[in-house]
């Protein structure tokens, strides 16, 4: 029998009608409780009805939805019949879908609101597999001539009136599980090509696990520690958290609409939230431009608060020192003025750790957010690594790594400074894809990532760039674009950034201002302006940028400095294709896009230089 078929009795046995989920009910929106006894009862409920549904040991089954309590209960149903959960972002495009589910195989498709089953409806007469949709918000409404959809509460009452041989069958599909059996395909979402369904086995969570608890457990209390589900179960990152929180006994709290997330945090005040590198920035700026409107007396008193939390936490906490008796005598005086106030604005007022991955975050945030107290946990890993390769190591953690190696995993450095990893928590492969298979993982067992980096000294990994990302100039220099872009990250002005150089003679960028902050801008300047295409156009806005993005280059390299660049009227999105499901650029799509402006840009320079010449 399996672990994950295992955990939830266990965990039912020990804490009973103790809260297990906590989520906002979709009709009231006040947050409500799953009982570990209730939790359990729902996957009963779950297991029965697919296996009523006709799932079988190994089947595929896809949920397409927002992050909601429906999902890890289907998805441990699934477990209990050994069949395979399939998550699909709630973003994903009708394309996207009917890959997915056609690609899987699935034979049921979970949709979560209307847009989802609109969708669901417009690809099933596509999907030879699928036998029936099941609806998991209560407000959608389905067609009038669909006969092939079923609401959650009706999809469960299927499973409310089992026969002695469907127990029994089910029984026996718990007993016979393996650990070679695949848990989860974890579909990437791709910055090229269409997306690969990574084979996570039963003995690759497990072995993630293991090295999750074994570096957690000392600071874990599972009587009042909460978890905020922030990110999409469909991101292993999130999925992979959320497993450790139900096997240490963690409540987790799921916020179900992305765009509530700042109001979220603040009713939860969880212990433990995993985020991408983007939230803290936005968290960043948000307090630096609160700081700026301060009084001045204020301000000084910030800005020494923090200059004593970096040498506390930074020079000796860090390291598991004590500090100096003055040092530490100023630090709880400004943890009571200064630190506790500004983390309860956020909502973190009891924060222990706070995973984060996905993306670089720099240096400078990572030191203030610990300076004022926020435990940001930096990682690394691949949907293909079943998350985790690495994150920081309490105490000794290394500013500028993305942490040590967890147990069991084996990383060295590639050809092309690729990082390689070996170990029992690496995919089975990519499923019905040998071919892509065997290049991802080479005879003796080594996983390419298609991530640069180095080894440091200390053991812990440097992340430096996606190889696939490198560009090289027309002069030949290479010019890792994610370093530019999290750089420029940092800038309360600056959205979203696509650094271009590839094959180029140098640097340029597309940028997608914040255009809150550039009107706010604008308007205190008095810049009149119509538009956003003319605000993005404005000389002075312009002038304004190419400052701001100067002042963060200045130790940069001449060869790695933007040179030109071009203000965007609209964000890069999912929707047109321009982001994966993961907010990662898409970067083939931005540059067959936009290939007439990131033309024109070069071509401007050129006609300045002739005009130059000539006169």
């Amino acid at each position: 029998m399996n672990r994950f078929v295992e955990l939830i009795p266990q965990q039912c046995a020990k804490y009973g009608e103790r809260e297990a989920l906590r989520f906002r009910d979709y009709e009231t929106q006040v947050w409500s409780s799953i009982t570990w006894q209730g939790f359990s009862q729902l996957i009963d409920r779950a297991a029965g009805a697919l296996y009523m549904g006709g799932v079988e040991p190994q089947g595929r089954v896809c949920i397409f939805t927002q992050n909601c309590p429906e999902i890890l209960i289907t998805h441990f149903g699934a477990f209990y019949n050994r069949a395979i959960p399939v998550p699909i972002y709630a973003t994903s495009s009708r394309d996207e879908v009917a890959y997915i589910v056609n690609d899987s195989g699935a034979t049921i498709l979970f949709a979560g609101d209307q847009g989802q089953y609109d969708i669901a409806r417009q690809v099933i007469d596509g999907c030879p597999t699928l036998k029936f949709i099941v609806t998991l918000h209560p407000s959608v409404k389905r067609d009038k001539d669909d006969k092939s959809t079923l609401t959650w509460q009706e999809f469960l009452a299927t499973g409310d009136k089992l026969g002695k041989d469907v127990l029994d069958g089910i029984e026996q599909r718990k007993q016979q599980g393996q650990e070679d059996d695949i848990i989860y395909l974890i579909y990437t979402s791709g910055t090229t090509g269409v997306p690969k369904g990574v084979m996570l086995m039963h003995s690759n969570m497990n072995a993630a696990m293991e090295a999750h608890i074994e570096r957690f457990d000392a600071f874990i209390n599972d009587k009042t520690d909460v978890s905020l589900s922030f990110l999409p179960f469909s991101h292993v990152f999130e999925l992979g958290w959320t497993m450790v929180c139900l096997c240490t006994g963690i409540r987790v709290a799921i916020n179900y609409d992305p765009r509530e997330i700042q109001r979220a945090v603040k009713e939860v005040q969880p212990n433990y939230m995993c985020s991408v590198p983007r939230f803290w920035e936005k968290v960043y700026t948000a307090i630096n431009d609160n700081l700026q409107g301060a009084k001045p007396v204020v301000r000084m008193m910030v800005k020494q608060a923090i200059r004593v939390g970096k040498t506390r936490n930074l020079k000796y906490a860090r390291f598991g020192k004590k500090a100096p008796a003055l040092i530490e005598r100023q630090y709880q005086y400004f943890e009571k003025k200064v630190f506790q106030k500004l983390r309860g604005a956020i909502g973190v007022t009891d924060g222990k750790m706070f995973p984060t991955a996905g993306a670089m975050l720099s240096d400078n945030i990572t030191e203030f957010l610990h300076a004022v107290g926020i435990n940001i946990c930096i990682g690394y890993g691949l949907s293909e690594t079943n998350a985790s390769v690495s994150f920081f190591t309490e105490p000794g953690w290394t500013i500028g790594t993305v942490g040590m190696p967890i147990s069991s995993i084996q990383v060295k450095i590639g050809d092309q400074n690729e990082i390689l990893v070996k170990g029992p928590t690496v995919m089975k492969g990519y499923y019905n894809k040998p071919d892509e298979t065997a290049k991802a993982i080479d005879a003796d067992g080594w996983f390419h990532t298609g991530d640069c980096g180095e080894l440091a000294p200390t053991g812990e990994i440097i992340l430096t760039e996606r190889l696939k990302d490198l560009y090289k100039t027309s002069n030949g220099k290479y010019i890792a674009p994610q370093v530019l872009e999290t750089m420029l990250g940092q800038d309360k002005f600056i959205e979203q950034v696509a650094i271009i150089g590839d094959g180029r003679k140098y640097v340029s960028a597309l940028i997608v201002p914040d255009f809150d902050e550039l009107k706010a801008y604008a308007d205190k300047k008095h810049l009149p302006y119509i538009s956003i295409e003319e605000l993005v156009n404005d000389p002075e806005i312009h002038k304004m940028i190419e400052q701001r993005i100067n002042d963060y280059q200045k130790g940069l390299a001449a060869y790695e400095q933007i040179k030109r660049f071009v203000l965007l009227p609209k964000a890069f999105t999912m929707e047109n294709g321009e982001l994966t499901n993961t907010l990662k650029i898409k970067r083939a799509v931005i540059n067959k896009r936009y290939r007439p402006l990131i033309d024109a840009m070069y071509a401007a320079d050129f006609r300045k230089k002739k005009e130059t010449k000539d006169q």
